[in-house]
C-alpha cells in the first residue's frame, strides 16, 4: 500500500520511529542501522516502507534505500522468517555484510540473533544466494552489490553509508578492483 513515508522525524526509539506526514504520526519499525542515518529530531526524512498486515496487528517497517527494503523483503520470502526476525537479521549487521556473508555461505553473522539456529540460517543462505545471484547486475542501476568492503572503507576515513554508496555507484571503468574504485570514490567524495 505504501512505497515510502517522508515527514518530520517527531520521535526516535530503539525499535521504531514516528514521521510526521500530513498531520498523521507514522510509527515504523526500523533496524539500528536505519535509524542511525537518519536526520536529528524534526527534520525531514524519507523512509521506504513494507507494511504488515497480520490478523491481528498492522505494522509498518522503514528503510533508508530502497535496496535495504529488497533485502528485508527477501528475508521474508524464506519460509519461517517474520518480519520481527528480519529486522533482528539487520540488527546484527548492514545489509551489505550480510549479502556478502550469503553469498560466500557464512551462518555465523545470522545465527547471532535470537531464535536464528544453524539450521534456519543454512536455510535462508540456501534460498537466498540464488535470489541475490539474480538481482546483481552490474552498473550504476545494480540492485544490491556486493561492495560491502568498499563501503566499508570509504566509512572508516568517516564518510556516511549514503555518500559512501551514491560515490561508489558514481565509479565507472574499474569492475572488481575495490582499490581503485575506492581512490575513484574519494575523488568523488572529495570533489576533484
Amino acid at each position: 500500500m505504501f512505497y515510502y513515508i517522508e515527514g518530520r522525524l517527531t520521535y526516535l526509539h530503539e525499535k521504531f520511529v514516528v514521521l510526521d506526514a500530513s498531520g498523521v504520526g507514522y510509527k515504523i519499525h526500523v533496524s539500528f542501522d536505519t535509524r542511525d542515518s537518519l536526520p536529528t529530531l524534526g527534520e525531514i526524512a524519507r523512509l521506504y516502507i513494507h507494511q504488515a498486515v497480520r490478523e491481528d496487528s498492522n505494522d509498518m517497517y522503514g528503510f533508508k534505500t530502497e535496496d535495504d527494503l529488497s533485502f528485508f523483503e527477501m528475508l521474508l520470502s524464506v519460509s519461517g522468517i517474520g518480519p520481527k526476525s528480519a529486522i533482528g537479521i539487520l540488527n546484527v549487521a548492514r545489509p551489505e555484510t550480510l549479502i556478502q556473508a550469503i553469498a560466500s555461505h557464512d551462518t555465523a553473522y545470522l545465527t547471532k540473533v535470537s531464535g536464528i539456529g544453524r539450521k534456519t540460517a543454512e536455510k535462508i543462505v540456501l534460498e537466498l544466494k540464488d535470489k541475490l545471484r539474480e538481482h546483481h547486475r552490474e552498473g550504476d542501476e545494480g540492485m544490491l552489490r556486493l561492495e560491502s568492503d568498499e563501503v566499508e572503507a570509504l566509512r572508516s576515513l568517516g564518510y556516511s553509508q549514503a555518500e559512501a554508496r551514491d560515490a561508489l555507484k558514481k565509479v565507472t571503468g574499474v569492475p572488481g578492483n575495490t582499490n581503485l574504485r575506492i581512490k575513484e570514490a574519494l575523488k568523488i567524495l572529495s570533489g576533484k
